[in-house]
């Protein structure tokens, strides 16, 4: 489940990041042995539980002398409100959520690992087939207002040169996503798997846009506390090596491999042949050397100036945020958008450059 909190929770959620922003800085600061990382279920995000179920994870702790507990959140948004406090060390989000909701509460955040992005696990579906996106025009649009699903519609009415002021948006929760497309007056939904297959599975379904089309613009991360990294840099070749060896096992040849997403299927709720469905629309990066390409990339600059203007737009990098430069994202090698004096959301591949170079 990937979705972000309504604006009036999400001003909650920021007053509350603010308000433990000192006493959380001081104490990830400090060097530690114990490291809690939260993470929710999401086709990207099941390795995690795999690694930590087989010992993997243990294996690589152990290796550098710390525990890692990893704790899993039913609800997604919690798990990154609960990071954001200082609750956890490190929390698997998307980009959008870490840069609106931790790096927007002043909580200076490090996106460790991009495991993958969205390469058609969110789409756009009008009723009747044979339709077209441009078709979307002055219809009611039932999605997740402010999360991942408001994004992909933004950027696909761009492209057809529409904007949000040419459709309503429906708030609908992605609980209810499905439901409502069934009902005779929805004309067009924005949906993220599993919903998304379960709709597409209906005689009358189209899909005229998806997350293929914006291709590495929704990751999913596992996001430090860049204050704990700093003091904590085991914490981070731990995490790393961890993910890189499931990732082995995970897409290997041999039957151990087809356990191992049988088991990542069955913790998420699903059987073999779904998991391997959302799988087929995730590109998920398994070895180093994909990972470090793509956050060395230009593109992911460009990406994120898209993000960070639809979050400004939206009013979700907060009530004191008075432009887009308000908070600071920076990249590999040092290039920053926004504010270089409130740098709260990094992109860091030193760590996974050690994978590259087989140095963990």
């Amino acid at each position: 489940m990937r979705t972000v909190l309504s604006k009036t929770l999400r001003a909650a959620s920021l007053l509350l990041a603010l308000s433990v922003i000192t006493l959380g800085s001081t104490a990830h600061a400090v060097d530690k042995k114990t490291f809690k990382v939260a993470w929710s279920i999401y086709v990207g995000w099941m390795p995690w539980d795999y690694a930590d179920r087989s010992g993997i994870l243990k294996k690589w702790a152990d290796r550098y002398g710390i525990e890692i507990q990893l704790t899993q959140i039913n609800d997604y948004v919690e798990s990154i409100n609960q990071y954001t406090a200082g609750e956890f060390d490190a929390c698997t989000m998307t980009n959008m959520d870490m840069l609106t909701i931790p790096a927007a509460g002043g909580v200076d955040s490090t996106a460790l690992i991009v495991g993958d992005f969205s390469n058609g696990n969110d789409g756009i579906v009008l009723k009747g087939k044979g339709r077209k996106l441009t078709d979307i025009r002055g219809l009611n649009v039932n999605l997740v207002e402010l999360s991942v699903s408001h994004y992909l519609l933004a950027r696909a009415l761009d492209s057809v040169g529409l904007a949000e002021r040419d459709i309503t948006v429906v708030n609908t929760s992605d609980a209810d996503i499905v439901a409502a497309y069934e009902a005779k007056e929805t004309l067009a939904v924005v949906a993220w798997n599993p919903q998304l297959n379960e709709i597409l599975a209906a005689k009358d379904a189209q899909l005229v846009f998806d997350s293929s089309q914006i291709p590495g613009e929704i990751m999913d991360m596992m996001v430090v506390n860049t204050a704990t990294l700093r003091a904590n840099p085991n914490l981070g070749k731990a995490l790393v090596g961890a993910w890189f060896e499931t990732m082995q096992v995970m897409f290997g040849n041999d039957e151990k491999a087809k356990e191992a997403r049988l088991a990542m299927a069955k913790a998420a709720g699903t059987d073999l042949a779904g998991f391997e469905r959302q799988l087929a629309t995730t590109k998920i990066f398994v070895t180093p050397a994909e990972t470090h390409e793509f956050v060395t990339s230009p593109a992911l600059v460009k990406t994120m100036d898209h993000v960070r203007r639809f979050s400004f737009d939206h009013g979700l990098l907060g009530e004191g945020a008075r432009s887009v430069d308000a908070v600071g994202i920076e990249f590999p090698g040092g290039q920053t958008l926004g504010n270089p004096k409130n740098v709260k959301m990094r992109f860091d591949s030193s760590f996974i450059k050690l994978a590259v170079d087989g140095k963990l």
